[in-house]
């Protein structure tokens, strides 16, 4: 292979000098500081490091030519590189491993990075530092990588010398994965991958897997559940992280109780077919305690709660309502409302303990009678969305379509092991209801809301799990924040199907005034938050990246395109214009 030496300049490097040594009495073995980190990828099953290159990461891209297994997937800009690498960690449930440029890259990274700190997703984050030798006269590029990332990350390092490497990079991917799992980060030097000394690699430690909660504690809370009168469950994204979607129908099933996804949750943490399953608690405290109000004990799993976007005064939790609390990571119980029980362990165990201890003495009392309860109302509100649908089908049969009506057609058409990609904001909401997903794993989101996520993150999760078809459901403003990622999946010939819902504006934002009985609601009119003239044309953005698209009239002409997503040999893109904003009556006087 070629190797860097001192003055930057490539020279050749030995068989023997890339094998190492034999391992020392403690399991290491001596490798150049860039076969360590290859050795280290290979150990901890990394098969492609998601990046966009520049001059501090050369020492790292040459010697991949000899890093077998190991591709180097390139994006356009590290926002786009970032999603792309949290979709593909969720996917395949390991680290992926980001490479970012210098102090602009991690800065144009660190939106991404907030994103999979939230959504507790699993990177080890390599950023190419500039050359230590002449560091303290600020050269081009050069920064404080790890205070950049710092606040977006669980954990940042520089690494000062060759020898630390090693021994940090086994730090990050053990702490990347540790609940709760996030994004770490290594800043480091080029010349450091360039050095020739060889330095030691320390084994990779074994870890035994996180256990089931403390059984003392779970009889008490089985106990409490079996008590109540009206139980609810919250569904948090921790259960479809750890795999425990089955354990929690098991404890709803016993116990007969509502379950509800977290606010705008990131997966399929409870089927949304399920009689019991009532949807997803609004992201404000009112409207979650609304929600709750009735029910005598929240069983909350795997969940920040609740983690709310607009602010209420109200308390989430209802008076007179106990809370047993389930997570695997002991810092979320009680972190802000009391637990009664609180359960520290894997959830998939737990649950499943739980479960067991929940049904020990045979049949819970009024489990029946609350799932009949449950599956009546669950009917009722099919019935609804079907009557509501039918209406917002017939106000708008042609282009621009009902927001609503689009993304029931969008539904509908999914094949049923469909994976769903979602950015779209206000027509995200309406889409979460139209959606009758069961397989774990189906449904990816951000709770991080760092706009342009969803272009990557499809691209990644097509890459993690090849056998399933990828459905991306955008808005027209995050794909303008993410539009980069279309070449990577044209690039990689990725089967992905693309949907952009175009309205031309950041409705969200005109809603939200709109709430507030704001000047521009009275008004009618809403200072940049409009995104025509000129009008966004995908189509074209699409074609630019390589990526074929069309533009869709009717429903119909919408079902059809995405029903093919099945099929489909490669990227394709299908926008739909949809209505707007609609002002409210009385608007646009200064009344």
């Amino acid at each position: 292979m070629t190797a860097f030496v001192s003055d930057g300049s490539p020279e050749a490097t030995s068989a023997a000098e890339v094998a190492g040594g034999p391992p020392t009495a403690q399991g290491r073995v001596r490798r150049t500081p860039v076969q360590a980190l290859l050795h280290i990828l290979a150990e901890e099953g990394v098969d492609r490091v998601f990046g966009n290159p520049g001059t501090t990461e050369l020492p790292l891209l040459d010697a991949l030519n000899s890093a077998d297994g190991v591709e180097y997937v390139l994006g356009l800009q590290e926002g786009s590189v970032v999603a792309m690498a949290d979709g593909y960690a969720r996917a395949t449930g390991r680290p992926a491993v980001v490479s970012l440029h210098a102090a602009c890259g991690t800065a144009n990274g660190v939106s991404g990075l907030l994103n999979a700190r939230r959504s507790r997703t699993p990177l080890v984050v390599l950023a190419g530092q500039q050359d230590r030798r002449h560091l303290l006269q600020d050269p081009m590029l050069s920064g404080d990588l790890a205070a950049l990332a710092r606040p977006a990350v669980k954990e940042a390092h520089e690494v000062r010398h060759a020898a630390d490497l090693p021994l940090l990079l086994r730090r990050a991917f053990d702490t990347a994965r540790r609940a709760p799992a996030g994004p770490v980060f290594l800043s480091i030097p080029m010349d450091v991958l360039a050095e020739r000394t060889p330095v030691e690699v320390p084994a990779r430690s074994r870890v035994a897997p996180q256990g089931p909660a403390d059984a003392e504690a779970t009889a008490e809370a089985a106990r409490l559940l079996t008590g109540a009168l009206s139980p609810v469950i919250v569904a948090g994204d921790g259960v479809g992280r750890e795999g425990a979607v089955a354990e929690l129908v098991a404890v709803a099933e016993a116990l007969g109780a509502t379950v509800l996804h977290q606010p705008l949750h990131d997966g399929v943490d409870f089927p949304y077919t399920h009689p019991l399953h009532a949807g997803m608690l609004p992201a404000t405290h009112a409207g979650v305690r609304e929600a709750l109000e009735g029910h005598d004990v929240v069983l909350i799993v795997g969940t920040h709660a609740f983690t709310p976007h607009h602010y209420t005064p109200d308390h989430p939790i209802p008076d007179g309502s106990v809370v047993v609390q389930l997570d695997s990571d002991g810092a979320e119980i009680g972190r802000n409302f009391p637990a009664a029980v609180g359960l520290t362990g894997a959830v998939r165990p737990s649950l499943a303990a739980l479960s067991a201890e929940l049904t020990r003495g045979g049949p819970v009392e009024g489990a029946e009678r609350r799932a009949a309860e449950a599956a009546e109302r669950a009917a009722g509100r099919a019935a609804e969305w079907e009557r509501t649908v039918a209406a917002h089908r017939a106000d708008r049969p042609s282009a621009p379509l009902s927001p609503l009506a689009a993304v029931d057609a969008v539904a509908r058409a999914l094949p049923p092991d469909a994976v769903v990609v979602e950015e779209a904001i206000t027509s995200g909401v309406l889409l979460r209801g139209a959606l009758r997903l069961e397989r774990p794993g189906g449904y990816v989101h951000t709770v991080g809301g760092g706009l342009g996520h969803g272009i990557g993150a499809a691209v990644g999760t097509r890459l993690g799990g090849q056998d399933r078809p990828v459905v991306a459901v955008l808005g027209d403003g995050c794909t303008m924040f993410g539009l980069q990622g279309l070449w990577s999946a044209a690039r990689l010939g990725l089967a992905v199907t693309f949907v952009v819902l175009n309205n031309g504006e950041y409705r969200i934002l005109k809603d939200t005034l709109d709430s507030w009985s704001s000047e521009s609601t009275a008004r009618g009119s809403y200072p940049g938050l409009d995104l025509a003239p000129p009008h966004l044309d995908f189509q074209a953005a699409a074609r630019t990246f390589g990526v074929p698209a069309t533009r869709v009239k009717t429903l119909e002409e919408l079902s059809e395109a995405v029903g093919a997503c099945g099929s489909a040999v490669g990227p394709r893109l299908i926008e739909v214009p949809i209505a707007g904003h609609e002002p409210r009556a009385g608007a646009g006087t200064d009344s």
